[in-house]
């Protein structure tokens, strides 16, 4: 396809292009219909992934936890 036949290209298409294989013309696939939809944050904004949020947690022990600490040295790498 040229410049100008991709600018006009259906919205309901998309070119594929896999490894192995020659690009080919496919219809789109339409999310909304997988089965896991509902766990998407287009389904729902509270799914958003918040990787502030993820970063920032800290382990938290209680007073009455047991654990294992282990010193790392890392001079000699």
């Amino acid at each position: 396809m040229s410049q100008d036949e991709l600018a006009v290209m259906d919205g309901g298409k998309c070119i594929l292009q896999l490894r192995g294989v020659r690009p080919f013309l496919s219809d789109k696939y339409d999310i909304t219909r997988h089965p896991n939809f509902k766990y998407t944050a287009d389904a729902d904004k509270r799914n958003t992934f918040d990787i502030e949020a993820f970063l920032s947690a800290r382990l938290k022990l209680k007073p009455d936890e047991v654990c294992d600490v282990y010193e790392v040295d890392t001079k000699g790498v």
